[in-house]
């Protein structure tokens, strides 16, 4: 019997299922439903990184004693104001048009943790998003299609109709929701080790070069 400890990823998110995917790791889904409401003068990064904790702490609650559970929680950033996801098509089409043409931050936070008697590992990635000056008629075109409307600032980076994002830079992968090299690191701290290349099948499944994948991989957590 193989010593290596399960990973249960404490999400619903098709996305982040996807992106975990590439680390090669064997995981499950369990998702881990929290109250997702900003607290009275939370900052953005307060905001995630409780959130991740609150999801990996539900997760651990319900994994066997030697289960590793990942959480993360993500937040678009506009001037200090966090953008959730639109709650209506008109909602989304006041969001895209408050985002373009400007460069505002994702925040996103990740929560490892081993059993019940285990410390939660936290860590942040915060990444700048300059967004393109697209037409009004982008817009109502896209938010036709229903995409934006499960998506935290009514986008999403990797849609290849739309394509929001002027140049990409920073994790691409965190935008969509799993900074990969981030959850490397942390699950690195509770000894499991990656099972396969991450920052190349990360890049190669993005089609993306990251300029920011080795000075993650060498620095310290932001949690």
């Amino acid at each position: 019997m193989s010593d290596t400890p399960h990973l249960i990823l404490a999400s619903n998110s098709p996305r982040r299922r996807q992106l975990l995917a590439l680390s090669g790791w064997d995981f499950s889904v369990q998702p881990a439903d929290v109250d997702e409401h900003v607290l009275p003068g939370e900052t953005p990064a307060a905001y995630v990184l409780r959130l991740a904790q609150d999801k990996v702490l539900r997760g651990v609650e319900s994994s066997p004693g030697g289960d590793i559970v990942l959480a993360a929680d993500t937040a678009v950033v506009d001037a200090d104001a966090i953008l959730g996801k639109p709650s209506s098509p008109d909602e989304a089409i006041a969001m895209l048009q408050g985002l373009r043409g400007h460069t505002h931050q994702v925040y996103t936070g990740i929560a490892v943790c081993r059993g019940q008697a285990g410390e939660p590992v936290t860590d942040l990635c915060v990444t700048d998003v300059p967004m393109r000056s697209y037409a009004d008629e982008e817009i109502q075109a896209y938010v036709a299609s229903g995409d934006p409307l499960d998506k935290a600032g009514a986008y999403g980076i990797q849609h290849p109709g739309f394509q929001p994002v002027e140049k990409p830079g920073g994790c691409f992968a965190s935008v969509m929701g799993l900074p990969l090299c981030h959850v490397e690191r942390s699950l690195r701290r509770l000894g499991l080790t990656p099972a396969a290349d991450i920052p190349k099948n990360c890049q190669d499944s993005l089609d993306y070069r990251c300029p920011v994948w080795r000075d993650i991989q060498t620095s310290e957590p932001r949690g």
